[in-house]
């Protein structure tokens, strides 16, 4: 049994902002019945401004909520902002979704940009590549769900797309559209030292040193040799006995997450 949130229950016994807009200013559609999942959704802009929006779906209490709650994100919104609206925020604002239902968050955002596609008088690009004939899932649609939610295995593909959920006969592809992404993601970070350096003061001031000064402790940046980064704490980390377990489990493990993998923490 999947576990949902308070708000995913929330919505999908009381959806918000059912049914059509007759002179809707712009409609998108995302899924299909043939998939098991469908969105219709229906925006009403005036200057320039989301003033209401409603949905049909076919679909399983996640899309009911993905849906509801993506109506209530966008209504009064200004249009250029509705547009930055990604399918990880859809799935936040529902306070998380099971790995096997974010399809349903994808399924939304790909409604709404379908909707703004229409609205903008945008062209359609040239044919996409169909990768999932049996979900109808385009190439283009698995490279954005990789990078806009740092996926890395087929199975986490499956989960956001429910491309290889049929057949599987495309998986390998699906393998081969992550080793691609991968290789092309370690070539565009690689870092001059400047840079490196820039980076990771970024990230201890702004999200190492806040946690520390709770508890009434600092860090401060020494210097960056290669992927050594050298570190003086002070305060209360100076003195505590756990400094060396704040710094591996903590200050090194979130500038890997943020920074680098092969980054190593020394205090000086």
């Amino acid at each position: 049994m999947w576990d949902y949130s308070e708000k995913v229950l929330d919505h999908y016994r009381n959806p918000r902002n059912v049914g059509s807009i007759e002179d809707a200013d712009a409609i998108g559609e995302a899924g299909s019945l043939a998939c098991g999942d469908s969105l219709k959704i229906y925006l009403k802009i005036d200057n320039g401004i989301v003033t209401d929006a409603k949905f049909q779906t076919f679909g399983c209490g996640s899309a009911v909520a993905s849906s509801s709650i993506l109506t209530e994100m966008i209504i009064g919104k200004p249009i250029e902002e509705v547009r930055k609206i990604t399918n990880k925020d859809i799935a936040d604002a529902l306070d998380g979704l099971p790995p096997e239902k974010m399809h349903c968050s994808v399924m939304g955002h790909e409604a709404l940009e379908d909707a703004l596609k229409h609205y903008f008088k945008e062209e359609a690009a040239q044919q996409e590549k169909i990768v999932c004939t049996c979900f109808n899932v385009t190439e283009k649609q698995i490279w954005d769900a990789i990078k806009e939610n740092g996926l890395t295995t087929v199975e986490e593909v499956t989960n956001y797309t429910k491309a290889g959920g049929g057949c599987g006969r495309c998986k390998g592809i699906i393998k081969d559209i992550l080793d691609t992404y991968n290789k092309k993601t370690a070539e565009e970070s690689k870092m001059t030292s400047t840079q490196m350096v820039l980076k990771v003061n970024k990230i201890i001031e702004t999200v190492i040193a806040p946690e520390l000064e709770k508890d009434g402790g600092g860090i401060e940046l020494v210097d960056v040799s290669g992927n050594k980064v050298m570190v003086k704490l002070y305060g209360r980390c100076s003195s505590c006995k756990n400094s060396l377990v704040t710094l591996k489990t903590f200050v090194e493990t979130t500038l890997r997450d943020k920074v680098s993998k092969d980054i190593e923490v020394v205090q000086v």
